[in-house]
This record gives C-alpha cells, structure tokens and sequence, in this order.
C-alpha cells in the first residue's frame, strides 16, 4: 500500500474540505492519486463542497457573543454564498452554536474552533455537512477572541456586524447600557483605534501628508503646511478613533465623556469589530 504522508493529507483536505481521515481514507483507497482522491470523497457526499471550493462567499451571518461573567467574548462570521441563506433561521442558528463551542473552550482562531467537537465529530466536519445540506460554500472565515474584566458584545444589522467592547469597570446595568452605546457607535462609525496614540504610524503619515498637499493646494504657505496638517490630523483623531469622537447620541460629549459621566473613571480599554 502506497504510504500516505500528513501533507498529502492536508492538502486534500485543502482541496475539497473534507474531514482529516476522510481525505487519508481518499488518498489510501486511490493510491495517492488526488484526482482519484476527490472523485472517491466525491462519491462519499463530498462533492458539493469540493465543486464549490472556487465560489465567492460573502454574505454570512456574525455572531458576537461573551461568557456568564462577560471576561471572556467571541466574534465570529460563518460565511455563505447568498443573502437568502444567510437569513436562513437554521443558518444562523448553526453560527450561534459555533459561537458557544468556541466560547465553551476559548478557542484561539478559527482553525483551533474547526478542530473541536460537534455532536460527535469535528466541527469542521459539521461545516462540511452543512456545505452538503445548504448547497453553498461555507466557512468560518473571522473569528476574534478577547479576554476582560467585562465584556459587551453587540450584533448590527441582521448579523452583519459584530462588535465586543472591553469596558474597565466590574460590571453592572449601567455600565452594561453605556457599553452597548459604546459598541453601537463602533458598529455604525467603524473607528480606526481606541486613542490617539493607539493609531498607527503609517496612518499618522499619510494623513499628516494629505494635509500638507491640501493645505497646499490650497494656497497656503509652505512655511504654514505642517501647522495647518497638524490640525487637521487633530481633526482626523476627533472623527476616527473612539474616545474623541463625539458621541452620537449626545454631541456635547465625547465617547470618553460619556461613559465618565455614567460611572466615574469608566473607558474603553480595547474593542473588536467583524463587519460582512
């Protein structure tokens, strides 16, 4: 019998995204022929997802969700091919129990969660049955984890944002309702970091230069350019990372503001965000 390696394994199973010891079965039964291999998996009910390997899948459904003592959250997106699915209740349902077995066993990424067991399988095998049931290519393709001293998540939009929100404070109901404000705010203006100087570097040059050339076009002189850039990216902070921004729901505020007038010394201490 011709000796089946792990990496002839694993590249069938990238192939076709079938199960680990269906693809070893595959390759042993075929001699470690591939094309022989998948049109053996194909007769095995893999098919679909072997035929489906190559379609887009950018619709999904993302769940967001954080354990009993909110320290520990996961985001996920369970992708599919078509809106039609992803609204399918038994769709999105499977997403949720995703979310809690990753949740259960603090999965570190979507490989780690694939690799955990589901009803007596894997569950990346679940997946594939799933591809086999539905007749579309399906995966998770994000998948976020974060620890805390208290979590709140937050689904946008018919699961097509999730949002966790790292708050600092032990929590509580108010500090609950101004956290899901928070993470309301991160869903729908999608900052780019927490604070200031959490921006990246290559972010604070290429605004820093935008400025310089509009200022710049503008007229203005050279000797000016760098003040005049300095203010807009003092602009560009205001609008684009979450403490500074003005609270939506109270423009007088910032978010930092905000959440020091519900519970004093209250803020954001990290947040993650998984859009479609």
């Amino acid at each position: 019998m011709t000796t089946i390696s792990a990496s002839d394994v694993n590249k069938l199973r990238t192939m076709t995204g079938a199960g680990m010891m269906d693809c070893k079965k595959a390759l042993q039964e075929s001699n470690g022929d591939f094309e022989a291999a998948v049109d053996f998996l194909r007769k095995k009910g893999a098919k679909i997802s072997a035929n489906r390997a190559d379609r887009d899948a950018k619709e999904g459904a993302i769940i967001a969700k954080v354990n009993q003592n909110k320290t520990t959250g996961v985001i996920l997106q369970l992708s599919c091919e078509t809106d039609f699915v992803a609204k399918n209740e038994d769709f999105v349902a499977f997403a949720h129990k995703l979310a809690d077995i990753a949740l259960a066993n603090n999965a570190a990424d979507a490989d780690s969660l694939k690799a955990l067991s589901m009803d007596g399988t894997s569950v990346g095998d679940k997946i594939i049955e799933q591809v086999g049931k539905i007749g579309e290519k399906i995966d998770v393709v994000k998948y976020e984890i974060m620890n805390g001293t208290n979590l709140v998540p937050y689904i946008h939009a018919g699961n097509r944002i999730g949002v966790l929100v790292s708050l600092n404070n032990p929590a509580n109901e108010a500090n609950f309702m101004g956290g899901k404000d928070v993470a309301m705010q991160i869903a729908a203006l999608n900052p780019v970091a927490l604070d200031k100087g959490d921006v990246d570097a290559t972010i604070i040059e290429r605004e820093l230069a935008i400025g310089m050339d509009q200022a710049r076009a503008e007229g203005k002189p050279e000797n000016m350019l760098e003040k005049i850039a300095q203010g807009k990216l003092g602009k560009f902070y205001k609008d684009s990372t979450l403490l500074n921004q003005e609270f939506v729901k109270d423009s007088s505020k910032t978010i930092a503001q905000m959440l020091d007038s519900i519970e004093k010394g209250l803020t954001v201490t990290a947040f993650k965000r998984i859009s479609l």
